[in-house]
């Protein structure tokens, strides 16, 4: 049985949740940005940002994030769906769907019409009726592609 929890649920599991989007998505560079932003969502009073994993027990084997921006040149687009990782062993199950269904129904909750992506990747998040809307830049210039999903 899988079970969805935002960190602030199990303060207890933070420090394994910055390790494991920190392995994820980060850099040797990256350790403290990661780890900042996520004891930050931890006592903000805003509705971003969150993090949330995906447990086996108490083992984490998914996650993403919902965040202000994703670090791309359209900072007039709001709320990102961010970090999306699904462990390779627990793939082919549809997690990555449960976790982007899950990430849905926490947006509309708070009140938002529309979730964004940036990705590099192309026919994975067209299955789950996220519609491709343009290119944008990251911090670095490389191009990517900006998915919306109406909620």
């Amino acid at each position: 049985m899988f079970e969805i929890i935002d960190i602030r649920q199990k303060p207890d599991m933070l420090q394994a949740a910055v390790q494991y989007f920190w392995k994820q998505w980060g850099t040797e560079s990256s350790y403290h940005f990661y780890r900042d932003c996520m004891e930050r969502s931890m006592d903000t009073n805003s509705d971003v940002p969150r993090f949330y994993v995906m447990l086996e027990g108490d083992r984490i084997i998914g996650g993403y994030a919902l965040l202000r921006s994703d670090l791309n040149s359209r900072q007039d687009l709001f709320p990102w769906f961010a970090c999306l990782h699904v462990e390779p062993e627990y793939r082919g199950r549809n997690l990555g769907g449960q976790l982007q269904k899950h990430a849905m129904d926490e947006v509309k909750l708070k009140g938002y019409d529309k979730l964004y992506l940036c990705t590099d990747l192309q026919d994975y998040y067209e299955k789950n009726n996220w519609t491709y809307i343009g290119k944008g830049y990251s911090l670095n210039d490389e191009e990517m592609r900006i998915y919306e999903l109406q909620i």
